[in-house]
């Protein structure tokens, strides 16, 4: 059994409405990921293994990060995120709740969107919330199970669930997870026994520094 930390992507196009507009890394993403990357260096942090999901931003970001583990980074699609845009337009469609226009809307809006998803309350959607919740499970006790330390780079709301599945968290409490997590953050699992126990949560150490206090992003 082997930790496992768990990086959000890089920021970026924060101003897409749909999947396809946001799967790519922003000039300041790419900075993000390069400075992590450096960061695992400077603090002599090896990886036996890398993991991605197949979303562009994911691959962009290990690439920054270009953490040397002598193999090539393994894609797995069960690291993907949970198809955000498609469901909220599909809420908005079916519910009457309006997709979000700033981040003071979408503080709002994640747990009612998670709350009718896992209810089952939309209609349409690719993945179901049990379905989005056990490919997530799956895929970090497979990785925790494997030999040496794991580098995974994913979403955020991919990490929520992570924590949802460590913590138990309720619909609200995984709504603002995965509101507090920010781009390149790092989170760390423990395989115990018992299951996976959370080491850490949304550290920025290659962002905690007074020159890049505006490097830090949300979405």
């Amino acid at each position: 059994m082997a930790f496992v930390t768990l990086v959000r992507h890089g920021q970026a196009n924060g101003a897409a409405r749909d999947e396809l507009g946001y799967d790519r890394l922003s000039e300041l993403g790419w900075q993000q990921a390069r400075w992590l990357g450096a960061h695992f260096r400077d603090a002599g942090e090896v990886f036996a293994r890398v993991y991605s999901g197949t979303l562009r931003r994911h691959v962009e970001t290990a690439q920054a990060i270009d953490a040397d583990c002598g193999a090539p980074v393994m894609q797995d699609e069960r690291l993907n995120e949970l198809e955000y845009f498609a469901m909220a337009q599909a809420f908005e469609d079916q519910h009457g709740v309006p997709m979000p226009g700033d981040r003071e809307a979408f503080v709002a809006h994640l747990p009612q969107l998670f709350t009718a998803w896992r209810e089952g309350r939309i209609e349409g959607v690719s993945e179901t919330f049990h379905a989005f919740e056990t490919r997530v499970g799956d895929a970090l006790r497979e990785i925790a199970e494997g030999q040496g330390r794991a580098l995974v780079v994913t979403s955020g709301g991919l990490i929520g669930m992570a924590m949802r599945i460590v913590l138990g968290l309720d619909m609200r409490a995984l709504a603002h997870m995965c509101l507090a997590i920010e781009n390149t953050s790092v989170h760390r699992l423990q395989p115990l026994p018992t299951g996976l126990a959370m080491t850490q949560f949304n550290a920025l150490p290659h962002l905690d520094m007074p020159a890049r206090a505006r490097m830090r992003s949300h979405l």
